[in-house]
């Protein structure tokens, strides 16, 4: 799990006419070894969280404090009080096109968007874990623990 910097963007990440992220935003993100995605909560400047967010990527290696892993271009929002939706599938089949991704890779990254819709319409995704490590308990932790509490 990683807690974000404060975002700088340009203007407001939005998905619909709703602000996904903005300046000054942070995102609480959790990263599990051997999954094809990873998952962030959003949230606004003011800490509202607007709604959890997958990328869809190969599985994480970690070699101590090196990360390797490729984004495959998909992505799953989930908005709060909204359904969930795959974003980017322009992107896929860009990269697609380009020969930036192959069409095995492309499928997988496919099937793993899809199956994090159906599981979360099942109501086992996003995992537990992602309910319980809200923004503030995230906060509070970093804080208790440079505190040397």
């Amino acid at each position: 799990m990683t807690l974000s910097e404060p975002l700088e963007l340009q203007s407001p990440m939005e998905f619909e006419g709703t602000t996904m992220l903005e300046p000054g935003s942070l995102a609480v993100w959790f990263t599990f070894p051997g999954l094809w995605h990873d998952i962030g909560r959003f949230h606004r400047a003011d800490g509202q969280l607007t709604g959890i967010y997958a990328n869809v990527l190969t599985p994480v290696r970690i070699e101590g404090r090196v990360w390797h892993t490729t984004d495959l271009y998909l992505d799953v929002w989930q908005p709060v009080g909204g359904s969930d939706r795959i974003l980017d599938e322009d992107e896929l089949e860009e990269a697609l096109s380009a020969g930036h991704i192959d069409g095995n890779t492309a499928d997988r990254a496919r099937e793993e968007a899809a199956r994090l819709v159906r599981l979360s319409q099942e109501g086992v995704w996003p995992p537990p874990v992602v309910h319980e490590w809200t923004l503030e308990r995230t906060q509070a932790t970093l804080e208790d623990a440079s505190l040397g509490a």
